[in-house]
């Protein structure tokens, strides 16, 4: 992914090569139960050409950093859970 100086600009598609993938910030979740662990704002690369979305290897490498050191950098909160049926 070729970045730009402008964040909101179109990049580069790391799978497909076409212009116009994003980048959206998105909260991902780890785990299940008592060891579910929810990470907000993570930039995931978006392509609308090839429908593919993916992280960076920096953001991967952060994304194990934060896990590994979840009490350090998560905060408890209380939410509701609904089961799709």
């Amino acid at each position: 992914m070729k970045r730009k100086s402008d964040p909101r600009s179109p990049l580069l598609c790391d799978i497909c090569g076409k212009l116009g993938a994003r980048i959206r910030h998105v909260p991902r979740s780890y785990g299940h139960g008592q060891d579910l662990l929810v990470i907000e704002n993570v930039p995931v690369i978006s392509c609308p050409s090839c429908g593919e979305s993916y992280l960076t290897s920096e953001t991967l490498h952060e994304l194990e950093r934060i896990k590994s050191n979840r009490r350090k950098f998560a905060s408890m909160r209380t939410v509701p859970v609904a089961t799709y049926a």
